[in-house]
């Protein structure tokens, strides 16, 4: 357990100045009894009935801190309870910082499943950009980045604020990272009508895409949330009609990886939308040995669970705040 002393402001009478004395020298100094006793000049018993006086008084006020509110334990509590490796990013108390500390910590995580020949698989979205604006510059050799999940958008909207500019960033930083070579997927995110994916899936110049996506060695990806009021961008931008919504409202989705859509407990196979999705299965992402997934918000952790559900996460990378939520079951 630990706990930590907070010392109110020093008062009147000589006993009171002298519990404080003491109580700042035990908790803010870190002395031990026997020194203030030889310092003060009083027994050591004496000192003991100082500092509880002090307690009493209110001049020492103790808070307690559960030991699941540090990264360290929340690492392993969400392990142990979905079988996966986890890194929590400490943000240190700082509200501006979460996001960033996230994307600071899963680009070092990623970056160590990097080496010679790796197939990297990366999803476009807000948090990969991030992600990849803190990548390390290094030479690895015969490194590919291929892009996961389709990115045109279909309404007339700025390429930068649409998926297919954050696609491509994405996979285009990730290679120029390692000296890499990238590889787009420029199909929809989500086509009007299966039958025109089923054919294109039949041209030769999308073959060869998909069929490098089957040699991924290291998937990066985050979650897109479908609650809250805070919708991800394939929610947001356009890229689904109001009729698309609703569907998936019914459907009880909570979110998507690689604008593939699940429910809450990770099933996704009969969700009528996927079937015109451009993004990678579950069940083939799902194969891919490193699936690194990165969260940085609470309102993601419904869709985070199940994304959890569907087995599709390797490693974890998360905001405490987020971390507390899931490990608790909240």
């Amino acid at each position: 357990m630990h706990f930590w002393g907070r010392l109110a402001p020093m008062r009147g009478s000589y006993r009171e100045k002298i519990e404080y004395t003491a109580a700042q020298m035990y908790y803010g100094e870190n002395r031990t009894m026997q020194y203030i006793a030889r310092e003060l000049e009083i027994s050591r018993s004496t000192v003991s009935r100082l500092l509880a006086e002090a307690r009493d008084q209110g001049i020492v006020r103790i808070s307690l801190h559960p030991p699941t509110d540090r990264p360290s334990a929340l690492e392993h509590r969400i392990a142990e309870q979905h079988g996966i490796t986890v890194h929590v990013a400490h943000t240190g108390g700082r509200k501006a910082a979460p996001q960033d500390a996230v994307a600071r910590l899963a680009a070092g995580v990623i970056d160590a499943m990097v080496e010679p020949e790796t197939v990297i698989g990366a999803a476009w979205g807000a948090t990969m950009t991030s992600v990849a604006e803190h990548l390390p510059d290094r030479h690895v050799p015969g490194v590919q980045v291929v892009q996961l999940n389709g990115s045109v958008n279909s309404q007339p909207v700025a390429a930068e604020a649409t998926g297919t500019g954050l696609g491509m960033g994405v996979v285009e930083r990730f290679a120029e990272a390692y000296g890499g070579r990238p590889h787009l997927f420029a199909v929809p995110a989500i086509f009007d009508y299966e039958q025109t994916k089923q054919l294109l899936w039949r041209e030769r110049s999308t073959s060869r895409v998909l069929n490098l996506q089957r040699r991924t060695s290291v998937a990066v990806f985050g979650v897109g949330a479908f609650a809250d009021g805070r919708p991800s961008q394939v929610y947001a931008d356009g890229y689904l009609s109001r009729d698309d919504l609703n569907q998936l409202a019914d459907e009880e989705v909570v979110g998507d990886v690689c604008t593939v859509f699940l429910r809450a407990d990770g099933s996704w196979r009969t969700i009528e939308l996927n079937s015109r999705c451009s993004g990678m299965r579950p069940d083939e992402l799902s194969r891919i040995p490193r699936r690194a997934c990165v969260v940085n918000g609470p309102h993601k952790v419904p869709a985070l669970r199940g994304v959890l559900a569907a087995g599709l996460v390797t490693d974890l990378v998360i905001d405490q705040a987020s971390a507390n939520l899931l490990a608790h079951g909240e």
